[in-house]
């Protein structure tokens, strides 16, 4: 499933052909996708322009001119291809060949690019998770989006905030910053990492962090650094693209390469000085790793 950084990356990629253009067409080539698609669905966006794309969480939000706002998700195989005619047009290096397998394109936008261009963008999505609905209100009251948490950019998220998340919160640590009720779009890979940037274990009760003490406090607030720096870097590497997610344009990220304890089960614990081994644990039926020496 992608994370955060991986559905940024795909909004940045699409924003230089999505924003401004006028959408021209819309081929629905089934009815559905996770849920059925909202009727009329092409006609309420043909003729209208496109005037932002946004991103809340694991969602991406399509802002159209004089209609409803779009809410996508990419589900576990879902990806959004450019077409516009131009082999060199779209960046990157192209480990793996962009889908065009047709059978999978479920959903296609003809558009007229705000220079002038036509270009196609399709949405391909071979095990049918991902979704596409309408919000006529605030996309933030859309029953997809409200309740989400705060997002783990910029500096929103904090210390003190966290600290407050956190009070006398039960279960472990990993399955409250994985609460879309507290912190809106965290997912397995990243709140590994965090956790181990931050020196703290998956295992801890969530509440230690939620104390009114110095040191929980302290603890809250190199996680909360920890949680915006993993994101950071993760986006600013165009994501991790694992198994079958590709970034817009087709290329894939390299932040996988630089994980320190997802997926690294049996490997030394890259802290400089630590002498710990990477270990794999199950906590509700996802995998967890971390190194056991040195988070506490």
């Amino acid at each position: 499933m992608p994370e955060l950084p991986e559905v940024e990356t795909v909004r940045r990629g699409l924003q230089p052909v999505m924003e401004g253009a006028r959408i021209e067409r819309v081929e629905a080539r089934r009815p559905d996708l996770r849920f059925p698609l909202p009727q009329p669905f092409g006609s309420r966006l043909e003729g209208r322009r496109i005037t932002a794309l946004g991103r809340r969480a694991k969602y991406l939000t399509v802002h159209v001119e004089g209609a409803p706002t779009l809410i996508c998700h990419l589900g576990m195989s879902g990806s959004f291809r450019i077409e516009d005619g131009q082999e060199d047009d779209a960046p990157g290096v192209f480990h793996h060949p962009r889908s065009k397998d047709s059978a999978h394109d479920h959903v296609v936008f003809h558009l007229a690019t705000r220079e002038g261009r036509r270009a196609r963008v399709v949405f391909n999505d071979p095990r049918r998770f991902g979704f596409m609905l309408f919000s006529d209100g605030p996309p933030q009251e859309h029953v997809m989006l409200a309740g989400l948490g705060v997002e783990p950019t910029g500096n929103a998220l904090d210390g003190p905030l966290l600290n407050r998340l956190l009070k006398d919160r039960k279960t472990s640590l990993k399955a409250a910053l994985l609460d879309q009720r507290l912190i809106a779009g965290l997912g397995n890979i990243y709140v590994s990492e965090a956790l181990w940037r931050g020196g703290l274990s998956p295992l801890r009760p969530a509440g230690t962090l939620g104390k009114a003490s110095p040191k929980a406090r302290d603890m809250a607030e190199r996680l909360a650094t920890a949680i915006r720096a993993v994101i950071a870097d993760a986006i600013a590497a165009g994501g991790s693209s694992l198994r079958d997610h590709r970034q817009a344009d087709g290329s894939l990220g390299y932040f996988q390469h630089s994980f320190a304890v997802y997926d690294r089960e049996g490997e030394p614990c890259a802290r400089p000085g630590c002498p710990g081994t990477v270990r794999r644990v199950v906590q509700a039926g996802r995998s967890t790793f971390f190194c056991p020496t040195c988070q506490k």
